[in-house]
């Protein structure tokens, strides 16, 4: 299925996207990828022909580096079949001692990031009945304590793509929400502090949890099938469902089971 399909991946550097990347080329996409961390992109395509992959150095913040990202793509492959908005970081404190810049960030990356690149590639994904993709969380679906602004980012993020997909039932676009649960990935290791610095070690095992390249195969796999939505792990869709079912008791549970990170703002 990927075999000569143009992908575009952002946030490739590490994690979730860096296991997509890798996957795409294995399987013989030609491939655009976008991070801050040009050097760890590098490392991990320079196995590969330079004619089947892209290297730009993007922050999705910014409006001009995700404009360049979709026109580089094209000046180089010619057209774009699937878009992977993956990049996003996340935030542990509680809303009362976050600092507000901390909270405009998230949304920036998180949401905004995926709203630029899809802006731009929208055109050329139309014209090959391409796939919008948005890496988003179980915390999409259920907002998470000392998480306000990775949820808040999210939410947003599924409610975009959920319009997105409903104004073009008619036009051939596919649009696919994936939302991993807790996944093995550096994501929590540079999540923001309620001062804006980097929190450091993980506060879980990541070792007991889905790895990104297991997460990347049932992506590829969904991109292909063109579902909707991808849930992940067993506990996310079960906090999916106990959510829908019963809020206020998913509540408790929620709060309880983050209460047990080491080092938890709360308890």
């Amino acid at each position: 299925m990927l075999k000569g399909k143009v992908i575009i991946i952002t946030g490739a550097s590490s994690g979730i996207g860096k296991a997509l990347a890798i996957r795409a080329l294995g399987e013989g996409a030609l491939l655009a990828v976008g991070a801050r961390n040009v050097t760890s992109m590098q490392e991990y395509t320079k196995m590969h022909d330079p004619s089947v992959y892209l290297v730009v150095r993007t922050d999705v913040s910014q409006d001009t580096d995700c404009r360049e990202l979709i026109e580089k793509t094209l000046e180089k492959f010619g057209r774009i079949d699937v878009l992977i908005n993956n990049a996003g970081i996340s935030m542990r404190a509680l809303f009362a001692d976050v600092e507000l810049s901390v909270l405009e960030k998230l949304m920036d990356v998180n949401f905004w990031g995926a709203v630029r690149c899809t802006k731009y590639a929208l055109p050329h994904l139309l014209l090959t009945n391409g796939s919008v993709v948005g890496v988003s969380s179980i915390a999409g679906y259920r907002g998470l304590p000392a998480r306000t602004g990775y949820s808040a980012s999210k939410f947003a993020l599924q409610g975009f793509l959920e319009a997105l997909r409903t104004e073009n039932l008619k036009t051939g676009l596919h649009v696919l929400t994936a939302c991993p649960g807790f996944t093995s990935s550096n994501i929590r290791k540079t999540a923001l502090a309620g001062d804006g610095s980097m929190q450091g070690e993980s506060p879980r095992a990541e070792d007991q949890m889905m790895s990104a390249e297991e997460v990347a195969g049932q992506i590829f796999r969904a991109i292909e099938k063109r579902k909707r939505t991808l849930i992940l792990t067993r506990q996310g869709k079960l906090t999916v469902l106990l959510n829908k079912l019963c809020p206020g008791y998913t509540d408790k549970l929620v709060y309880k089971h983050m209460a047990r990170e080491p080092d938890a703002p709360f308890k």
